[in-house]
C-alpha cells in the first residue's frame, strides 16, 4: 500500500490517489472470502463447508471486492496521509475508484479535508497577572459552622409549639370552595417551617400551634400557580400536628473536632482548614492565570480552521455530555426532556467552547514543532501507571484503550503548556486588571453552562449527583475517550471506503464511511483551560 499522488485542491482540502498492491489485495481478498464462505450455501455443499476455490467460482471474486477494499481502506489512508505529511479531519471525504482488480489491486482517489498549517504569534516571555490570596479568620469559622450544622441531630420537641425552622409531621386537606382539591391532600407530611416549600402563607400558621392540634390554614394560591384552576383562588387547609422536631447543632469544641476529623483539638482542625482553604485558593489563582496565558496564545494564531474541526469537537463535547450524564443513570435523551432544550440548541451552546479548544490544540501543537518537543518512553509508561491508579484500571487495559501514539501526542502538548506557563513574566496583585479580566467569549460559554441544568431539571432524587455531572475532574474514564481511536469512541474498527461505484454488483451499494482517526485528543489539564 502506497500513496501514489497528493495534491492540494483547496484551502485545507487535498486529494490523495493511494495504491494497494496486487499481492496484498489478493491475501486480503482470500481471507475475505474464507470468512464469508462460512455464511454461504452452494449447491452440492453444506452451509459453510464449500471450498475458497468453489465460492470464487460460483459467485465470481468481484463480489467480494468491496468487502475487502473495506478491510484495507482504513490502513492504507492512513499510511497515504503519514506519507502525504497531512493530519485528516473526521470529515465526509469524495471517493473514486480508478480501479480495482485481483491481479492488480486497488487504485483509488480520497479528496478529503485536512488539519491546517496555522501561525502562531509569541507564547513565551508573556506577562500575566496573578491574584494575591488570603483566608481570613472568619471564612473559617464559616466553614467549622457547616461542619457543625451537617453534624446537627434532630431531637423531638415536646414542651412548646412549633416555632420558625422547626421540623414538623403533619396531615392536611385543602379546600377551595368548600371542595377538596386534587394534590391538596397529605399524610404524616415532614415540613420544615420557613423552608418555602408550601405556598407563602403556610408556614407561618402553624408556627404557635401544639403537638395534637387540629386547625385551619387560610392561603391564597399564587397567580402563576401551575394549576390554572386554582390560580389565585382562597384555599382553606385543614391541619393537624403530629410532631415537632428541631436540629440540635453539637457545641463547637475540642471533642466536636475529633468527632468530626482526625484532629484532637480545635485549633488544629482550624489551621487545617485554613490551610487547604489556601491552597485551593492558590489553585484557582494558578488556573485564572494559566487561562488567561492560553487566551492570548490563542489570539495570535492565524490561519483558516476547517469548520468540520469545530463541528467534531462540539460532538465529542456532546458525547462526553452524555457519559457524565450517563454515570448519575441519566441519558443525553432524558436530558433533553428535562431541560426542554433541543440537540440543537445544546450544540449551539458548546460551539463557543468548542473553537477555543480546536484553537489551543492547534497551538500547542504548533509550539510542539517550532521548540522540537519530544517524548520518552519512559514519559509514557508513567503516564500509563498514573492514569492506571486514577481510573482503578489494570495498565494493560489503559494501554489497550489509549493507543501509545496518541498519548505521546497529549504529553507533548502538555509540555508545549508547560513551557509557555514557566517562561511567562507573572506580577502578583491585589485585583486583577480590567484588561487582563477581558477573556474571549469562548471563556464565558462553558460547560458547566450546560451541564449544570443536567443537575438543575431533574428529579430531585438525582440531586445529590450534581457535582459529579458538573466537575469533570469526576469523569472515571481514560483519556483515549478523546480521542478519535474508534477503539476508544466504541466504534467499528473495519474501515470502510464512501465508496461511489465500483465493478460488481455488491460494490454498486452504499459502503459505510470509516476514516482514520485523524481529529486529535486534548489532554485533560489544557482541555480544563478552554472551559
Amino acid at each position: 500500500m502506497s500513496l501514489k499522488n497528493a495534491k492540494k485542491v483547496d484551502t485545507n482540502r487535498y486529494e490523495l490517489e493511494v495504491v494497494i498492491d496486487g499481492e496484498t489485495f489478493r491475501k486480503a481478498l482470500g481471507e475475505v472470502m474464507r470468512r464469508e464462505s462460512k455464511k454461504i450455501t452452494v449447491p452440492g455443499f453444506r452451509k459453510g463447508k464449500a471450498p475458497v476455490s468453489f465460492i470464487e467460482k460460483y459467485y465470481g471474486a468481484e463480489a467480494f471486492f468491496q468487502d475487502t477494499l473495506d478491510s484495507l481502506y482504513g490502513a492504507a489512508l492512513e499510511e497515504a496521509a503519514a506519507e502525504a505529511g497531512v493530519e485528516i479531519v473526521d470529515d465526509k471525504m469524495d471517493f473514486d475508484l480508478v480501479s480495482i482488480s485481483k491481479e492488480d489491486g486497488v487504485d483509488f482517489k480520497v479528496t478529503l479535508t485536512v488539519v491546517p498549517e496555522i501561525e502562531i504569534g509569541e507564547y513565551k516571555g508573556l506577562k500575566e497577572e496573578r491574584l494575591k490570596v488570603s483566608v481570613d479568620d472568619s471564612e473559617v469559622e464559616e466553614t467549622v459552622k457547616s461542619m457543625a450544622d451537617r453534624n446537627a441531630r434532630v431531637v423531638a420537641v415536646e414542651d412548646r409549639a412549633a416555632e420558625d425552622g422547626d421540623i414538623t409531621v403533619i396531615d392536611f386537606e385543602g379546600f377551595v370552595d368548600d371542595k377538596a382539591f386534587e394534590g391538596g391532600k397529605g399524610e404524616a407530611y415532614t415540613l420544615t417551617l420557613g423552608s418555602g416549600q408550601f405556598i407563602p402563607g403556610f408556614e407561618e400558621q402553624i408556627v404557635g400551634h401544639n403537638i395534637g392540634e387540629e386547625f385551619d390554614v387560610n392561603v391564597t394560591f399564587p397567580e402563576e400557580y401551575h394549576a390554572d384552576d386554582l390560580k389565585g383562588k382562597p384555599a382553606v387547609f385543614k391541619v393537624k400536628l403530629h410532631e415537632i422536631k428541631k436540629r440540635e447543632l453539637p457545641v463547637i469544641d475540642d471533642e466536636f473536632a475529633k468527632d468530626v476529623s482526625e484532629f484532637d483539638t480545635l485549633d488544629e482542625l482550624k489551621a487545617d482548614l485554613k490551610a487547604k482553604a489556601l491552597e485551593r485558593k492558590q489553585k484557582a489563582a494558578e488556573d485564572e492565570t494559566e487561562t488567561r496565558l492560553l487566551d492570548q496564545v490563542i489570539e495570535s494564531i492565524k490561519g483558516e480552521i476547517p469548520e468540520a474541526m469545530y463541528n467534531n469537537r462540539v460532538q465529542q463535547n456532546l458525547r462526553d455530555l452524555d457519559y457524565r450524564l450517563q454515570s448519575q443513570g441519566m441519558s443525553l435523551e432524558n436530558y433533553i426532556k428535562y431541560t426542554g432544550a433541543s440537540i440543537e440548541e445544546i450544540s449551539k451552546t458548546y460551539r463557543p467552547q468548542a473553537e477555543k479548544q480546536v484553537k489551543m490544540r492547534l497551538a500547542l501543537e504548533k509550539i510542539v514543532k517550532l521548540e522540537n518537543i519530544t517524548v520518552a518512553d519512559e514519559d509514557v509508561d508513567k503516564k500509563y501507571e498514573e492514569m492506571a491508579e486514577q481510573y482503578s484500571m489494570p495498565v494493560e487495559q489503559i494501554k489497550a484503550a489509549v493507543p501509545a501514539v496518541e498519548l505521546k501526542k497529549d504529553i507533548a502538548v502538555e509540555k508545549a503548556l508547560d513551557l509557555i506557563k514557566s517562561t511567562a513574566v507573572i506580577t502578583d496583585v491585589d485585583a486583577i486588571s480590567e484588561k487582563a479580566e477581558k477573556k474571549p467569549a469562548a471563556k464565558k460559554t462553558t460547560a458547566k453552562k450546560a451541564e449544570g441544568e443536567a443537575t438543575e431539571k431533574k428529579p430531585a432524587a438525582k440531586k445529590s449527583t450534581a457535582k459529579k455531572a458538573e466537575g469533570e475532574a469526576t469523569e472515571k474514564k481514560p483519556a483515549a475517550k478523546k480521542t478519535t481511536t474508534k477503539k476508544a469512541e466504541g466504534e467499528a474498527t473495519e474501515k470502510k471506503p464512501a465508496a461511489k461505484k465500483t465493478t460488481t454488483k455488491k460494490a454498486e451499494g452504499e459502503a459505510t464511511e470509516k476514516k482514520p482517526a485523524a481529529k486529535k485528543t486534548t489532554t485533560k489539564k489544557a482541555e480544563d483551560k478552554a472551559e
